[in-house]
């Protein structure tokens, strides 16, 4: 292509000319500021930090309200909840991106999707099943409602979107396996975590209908959220 009014184009001795070598603080900051560099928005990390200690906080709050038991006893009793483990993802997830680790568009709406779930399960159909009290009143709305939330605020604020309809069955893996855990443990130690679980008292015909059901509401909210990021996006 030809500049107006110039016979030839430009020869790289005239661009040398004009446009001299940049310096090197000055490549940092075009690097920088096209997402090339290594330096990461500090706002984003910053609540992410904040996030994953909550999570965190939520969590040992909900060990030492336990009843009294060895160690070992507890932690096994706690991973039969797929709440939380779901929050132990959370915490790890938010404080590597506290870290500098950069999170992909997928995985962070995958997780957004389990937690979010926990949250919505939890107020449907189990918190009219208990009525905690004191430190378990603050480790129960830690959990189930302050994680899910500000995990899904950090999403819309800072989390990528660009996430594509393949995505969504992937997202589907978690649940499902934890869903082959929790029956095949239940037998073995007689603890049922979620009344929809139980084998013993639903028989498994029934308990298979309920995770179908579960599974199909976790790509329901799988599929609003892939419309919500390409609505994000086209704004």
């Amino acid at each position: 292509m030809q500049p107006h009014g110039q016979e030839h184009p430009f020869v790289p001795p005239f661009h040398a000319a004009i446009y001299p070598p940049m310096t090197g603080r000055v490549q940092q900051i075009l690097a920088v500021r096209a997402g090339g560099g290594q330096h990461r928005p500090m706002l984003p990390r910053l609540l992410a930090l904040v996030l994953g200690a909550l999570a965190l906080a939520a969590l040992r709050t909900q060990f030492d309200v336990m009843p009294p038991a060895d160690l070992g006893a507890k932690l096994w009793r706690l991973a039969g909840f797929f709440t939380i483990l779901t929050n132990v993802l959370v915490a790890g997830h938010m404080l590597a991106i506290a870290q500098g680790w950069q999170i992909s568009a997928s995985r962070a709406a995958g997780l957004v999707v389990s937690i979010v779930m926990v949250g919505l399960v939890y107020h449907a159909v189990l918190a009219r099943l208990w009525a905690p009290q004191g430190l378990a009143w603050w480790a129960d709305q830690g959990l189930h409602t302050a994680v899910p939330l500000a995990t899904a605020v950090w999403w819309l604020a800072f989390a990528p979107k660009d996430v594509v309809w393949r995505d969504l069955p992937v997202w589907l893996i978690w649940p499902l396996a934890y869903c082959v855990y929790a029956v095949s443990r239940g037998p073995a130690t007689g603890f049922w975590p979620y009344p929809f679980l139980d084998i013993d008292t639903l028989g498994p015909g029934l308990v298979a209908v309920n995770i179908a059901g579960l599974v199909l509401a976790f790509a329901a909210l799988g599929a609003g959220l892939v419309l919500l990021a390409r609505r994000i996006r086209s704004v």
